[in-house]
C-alpha cells in the first residue's frame, strides 16, 4: 500500500522523499511479537476515548520492550553508540481505545537499509483491530550523524 513517494513543502519550495514502503498487515499472526498494555484514565479523553497523541507512546513502549526480547535492550545500544532516531511515523486510527482496556501491541522489523529500517505495526484488543501504524528509524550516533545499522536488525528486515 505504501511506497516512496514525493510530496512538495511549499514552505521551502522543496521536493521531500516519504520513506514509509510497508502496508502493516491486519493478521496478528504476521507478527513476530506482540506487547500488552492497559490504557490509564489519564490518557482518554472526557469520553474516555485514548487521545491520538497517546498512541505513539504506545508503539515506544512496544518498540523498546521488543529490542529487550531480541537481546539487545535499547539502553545497550544507546551505549555502544547507536540510537534510531524516528524519521517518520503513519498512524491508521481504525476504532477508539477507551479507558482500562487492555492492548496487544503487534509488531515487526520490515524493510531495511543500510541506516534505515521500519516497524509495522497492529493495536487489538480482545482480537479486534484497532490501529494499524508504521515507523520509519534512521540508524543515528550520539551527534546525530548516520551510522550503519548492526547487522543483526538489517536481518530481521524484509
Amino acid at each position: 500500500m505504501f511506497s516512496a513517494s514525493r510530496y512538495r513543502d511549499f514552505d521551502r519550495g522543496t521536493v521531500r522523499c516519504v520513506r514509509l514502503e510497508l502496508d502493516p498487515s491486519l493478521n496478528p499472526t504476521d507478527y513476530p511479537y506482540a506487547h500488552t498494555l492497559r490504557v490509564r484514565f489519564a490518557e482518554t479523553d472526557a469520553m474516555g476515548i485514548v487521545h491520538h497523541s497517546r498512541y505513539l507512546p504506545y508503539l515506544e513502549e512496544a518498540r523498546v520492550e521488543y529490542l529487550r526480547h531480541l537481546g539487545h535492550p535499547y539502553v545497550e545500544l544507546r551505549a555502544e553508540g547507536v540510537d534510531y532516531a524516528v524519521l517518520e511515523v503513519f498512524v491508521q486510527y481504525r476504532q477508539p481505545l477507551r479507558f482500562d482496556e487492555v492492548v496487544q501491541v503487534h509488531l515487526r522489523v520490515g524493510a531495511a537499509t543500510r541506516a534505515t529500517f521500519q516497524m509495522a505495526y497492529l493495536l487489538t484488543v480482545d482480537s479486534q483491530v484497532r490501529a494499524t501504524a508504521v515507523t520509519v528509524h534512521g540508524c543515528v550516533n550520539a551527534a546525530g550523524r548516520p551510522v550503519r545499522m548492526p547487522a543483526w536488525l538489517l536481518a530481521l528486515g524484509e
